[in-house]
């Protein structure tokens, strides 16, 4: 599996393989997990100055701030989950013919 890189707005990509959630930023659980994050220096700020619209939560323990909403985050992961790619083929790996 190739890793890949989720586009979450203005240049900024996040590993995706690293996702583990998704989630708005307006439930004071939420907040309470970004100011407790903030305090040990693992908020990664990806809004460019924007109003923080989602949170993403990485297997590391890293909190990154988008400014796109959830669901045009995840409909970004879907659509590339649903893609099927073409597997490079390797030098040497051509059939003779």
């Amino acid at each position: 599996m190739n890793p890949y890189f989720l586009h979450v707005g203005f240049d900024n990509v996040v590993a995706a393989s690293r996702v583990v959630a998704i989630v708005g930023p307006s439930s004071a659980p939420v907040k309470r997990m970004v100011a407790e994050a903030a305090a040990r220096n693992m908020v990664i700020d990806m809004t460019s100055g924007r109003k923080t619209k989602a949170v993403l939560v990485l297997d590391s323990g890293q909190i990154v701030l988008a400014a796109l909403h959830p669901a045009t985050i995840t409909g970004r992961m879907d659509a590339r989950s649903q893609r099927r790619d073409i597997e490079p083929v390797a030098d040497g790996d051509v059939g003779s013919g």
